[in-house]
């Protein structure tokens, strides 16, 4: 298996949790978290950020090599 992730992986991967902790985040403040999953939850919305942000962190690296990539921005305000 390749070890490097390339950088429509990368992209694929912050897109798609980008989505997530959105999706989480308005499951959290709705009132369908039963009061003994609301910490449970919570702690699933703290895992997912980090992993957005060590992937953002990955791809400011990635843009700065490869000037061709969009920009943090266009990524992330884009309609895909």
């Amino acid at each position: 298996m390749n070890e490097t992730i390339s950088n429509n992986a990368v992209i694929y991967a912050i897109l798609s949790l980008n989505s997530e902790v959105e999706l989480q985040r308005e499951y959290l403040e709705s009132d369908d978290v039963p009061d003994d999953e609301r910490e449970n939850e919570e702690e699933i919305l703290a895992d997912l950020e980090q992993a957005f942000m060590e992937f953002i962190d990955l791809y400011k690296v990635r843009c700065k090599a490869d000037k061709e990539l969009p920009t943090l921005d266009e990524l992330l305000n884009s309609a895909l």
